[in-house]
């Protein structure tokens, strides 16, 4: 018998998803404030919030962030009242990013000061496909149900091979995906793996490194087939509300994306910007966008051609 019952805390969109789609959704008693999805975990009690004010434009966001960042201190802060209250076994965190989620550091201070009683810290931080498998494992041995981590990665890399079967015979594009809109940044760790399996090149970003920040120039220089936005936390609705960020430069119509029609807009938050194991479903975008009548819709939920509104 693999399973035992815990109380799991997970401070990560991400790994709320993989705790869930490992069958222990009902084990999870607390959540941060971005977790959203699956269904239901919106009623968790949430253990995190930011320490700055998250409405505003792309660059004021930035500003903020920054701000905190000098000063040496983490974006996220810890409830460490509500982890006593919700008394966790086990506590999933990261130490990948201070903009996606509360440090392993934070987590620790707080777990000392206020727990009583030990508690597992589990701490993931992938920078590609093959390190979110490991991390799934990891969780996997940790909460004691391995063999449900064995065949969830096993589903994702049948999955991304599917998908692959489906664009290998299509000509390869050229794509340049932009993670953030003021300053300019594009998507690097796992996603231009994910770009690869749809037969697209990613430009401007590598596998396993962070996003990079860009010039104006160097896109107007690079002149991409393909522009795909996915600001990091955005919906498809929150981004068209900045899209003039992009459409007022310089230059933008002179595009050779922008003169064929072929800039999109995806849901960054719910797909590209969680490593678990709804990556599968970004990459499905990904490949209908390239041809959109040999892969199954994700247009309505988790997509949209920028010339279409």
């Amino acid at each position: 018998m693999e399973t035992t019952s815990k109380r799991i805390v997970s401070l990560l969109p991400s790994t709320t998803e993989i705790v869930a789609a490992l069958g222990l959704k009902d084990q999870l008693v607390g959540r941060s404030h971005a977790c959203d999805f699956p269904p239901g975990v919106v009623s968790l009690p949430t253990c995190t919030q930011p320490k700055f004010n998250p409405d505003g434009q792309s660059y004021q966001i930035d500003q903020r962030v920054k701000a905190l960042l000098q000063e040496g201190l983490s974006v996220y802060r810890v409830n460490a009242e509500k982890l006593t209250e919700l008394n966790p076994d086990f506590i999933i965190t990261q130490d990948h990013c201070e903009v996606c989620a509360v440090s392993v550091n934070d987590v620790k201070m707080a777990t000392q000061a206020y727990l009583n009683h030990a508690v597992e810290i589990i701490s993931v931080s992938p920078t590609t496909l093959a390190e979110v498998y490991d991390s799934i494992r990891q969780i996997a041995e940790a909460l004691n149900v391995a063999k449900a981590g064995q065949a969830l990665t096993q589903s994702m890399q049948n999955d991304f091979s599917a998908i692959g079967e489906t664009t290998v015979k299509q000509p390869a594009k050229q794509l340049l995906n932009i993670e953030w809109l003021d300053p300019l940044m594009t998507a690097g760790n796992w996603v231009p793996e994910l770009a690869d399996i749809a037969n697209l090149k990613t430009e401007l970003a590598e596998t396993g490194a962070h996003s990079p920040w860009v010039e104006w120039n160097d896109i107007q220089a690079l002149d991409p087939e393909i522009i795909c936005v996915m600001p990091c936390g955005y919906s498809i609705d929150q981004t068209l509300n900045e899209m003039h960020l992009l459409t007022q430069r310089n230059g933008w119509t002179n595009l050779q994306a922008v003169a064929d029609k072929q800039v999109f807009i995806a849901d960054g938050h719910h797909y590209f910007n969680r490593p678990g194991p709804r990556l599968t479903d970004s990459a499905r975008i990904f490949a209908e966008i390239l041809h959109p009548t040999a892969v199954s819709s994700y247009r309505n939920r988790g997509w949209i051609n920028f010339f279409d509104q």
